[in-house]
């Protein structure tokens, strides 16, 4: 039985990123009063940024706010980390081993990053030619080993499973190609990017936009393989085809991996899992964003099983459907909002030139501007990703505004 000191709230966030603080910063403009989120880290990433730190087109400082400055007036921020959930008492548990209970809880915690799911990539990380922007304190040595570069074999790898912003593993590759392209240096550099799915993107649309641009630039793709084991200190890289089943070794100069990518392990083996994602995603109703047994747990973002590429403009428009819902609930009311699976990836193919892909839970196109067209190659979509969406997303999305 609960103590009856245990602290509660009526509603409980778990997760201080882009879900955690856009929900509550609606949450607080609906006039709701008794938040509180939990949330360890004081500083709040616009993550989105570091693709373009690591291709030398923004510093990582503007990517950078404390979290005390995105934590909405009025919201009691618990610097703490859950490690445990028990929806049936409705309690959380956190790794001090203070226990809260809630009305209505919300599940915006992210991913884990897996290093250690493949052998040799936690040991050889920072090092010897590897990097990954999917560090923030690594993007800036991706920058580092691409303008260094001259000759040798530069190795782009994507896991297999959901990652977060799907279309960074390949942007990377691209800015880098374009890179040393206009330093006359691309025809002494054999570029090989390792993608997991059978085609570039799932969208038919930006698959064949996309193939384009690694024509343009030379690339050796790999689909359907991925990387499943790396030699740091020998620069190679065992790269698997699962068509075929063969694996070869793709000695490096530079390699840009990205690690797996799975559900917190405390939410991975707790009773709020999805049964079918391997991963330990939160199991989540496609368009209310509730938990299908636990009806007052909501999960948006990374950590949400959805059928849905993880990205930030998927949690722009998760959020304003889990709030309408939350609040429904709350007022005895069904919950009658519906997420249809909009997403977004802005795929930077070259260092001014960005197509935005946009789709729904169907893979159809599902634009913004219907008026432009995103399907090509544009400077204003470059633009737009560089310095629009930080503004969107620090002013509008974190204030409750978009």
């Amino acid at each position: 039985m609960t103590p009856p000191t245990t602290p509660h709230h009526q509603i409980l966030i778990i997760g201080g990123g882009t879900a955690g603080i856009t929900v509550a910063a609606r949450l607080r403009r609906a006039g709701v009063r008794d938040i509180a989120l939990l949330e360890p880290s004081e500083t709040h990433w616009y993550q989105p940024l570091w693709t373009l730190v690591g291709g030398g087109q923004a510093p990582l400082r503007a990517a950078l706010r404390t979290e005390a400055e995105v934590i909405p007036p009025g919201v009691r921020w618990l610097r703490e980390r859950a490690t445990a959930v028990d929806p049936a008492a409705r309690t959380v548990t956190t790794a001090s081993g203070r226990v809260f209970t809630y009305g209505r809880l919300v599940l915006a915690p992210g991913l884990h990053l897996d290093w250690n799911g493949i052998p040799g990539l936690a040991e050889a990380l920072g090092h010897d030619g590897v990097s990954s922007n999917y560090r923030p304190d690594l993007a800036p040595h991706t920058w580092e080993l691409i303008r260094r570069m001259r000759r040798g074999t530069a190795v782009f790898t994507m896991p297999s499973g959901p990652v977060k912003c799907g279309g960074a593993p390949q942007k990377i590759a691209y800015l880098a190609a374009d890179y040393w392209r206009k330093r006359g240096v691309l025809g002494a550099i054999r570029t090989v990017l390792v993608l997991p799915e059978p085609a570039m993107f799932k969208v038919p649309v930006f698959s064949r936009a996309l193939e384009e641009t690694a024509r343009r630039y030379g690339i050796e793709v790999r689909l359907s393989s991925e990387m499943t084991g790396l030699d740091g200190a020998a620069r190679e890289a065992a790269i698997t085809d699962h068509t075929t089943g063969t694996t070869e070794t793709v000695r490096y100069d530079l390699l840009h991996a990205v690690p797996p990518q799975r559900a917190p392990e405390w939410l991975a083996n707790g009773p709020l899992a999805d049964p079918d994602s391997p991963h330990g995603y939160v199991r989540t109703d496609r368009g209310t964003l509730q938990h299908p047994d636990f009806p007052e747990v909501f999960a948006l973002g990374d950590v949400a099983s959805l059928p849905t590429s993880k990205t930030g403009a998927a949690i722009r428009k998760q959020a304003p459907v889990l709030v309408a819902n939350l609040l429904a609930g709350l007022r005895g009311r069904p919950a009658t909002a519906r997420y249809d699976g909009y997403t977004s990836c802005p795929l930077v193919t070259a260092r001014h030139k960005m197509l935005l892909a946009e789709f729904d839970y169907d893979l159809r196109p599902a634009p913004s501007i219907p008026f432009l067209d995103t399907t090509r190659e544009r400077t204003d979509m470059w633009l737009l990703k560089r310095y629009g969406l930080p503004q969107l997303y620090f002013k509008g999305m974190l204030k409750g505004l978009a």
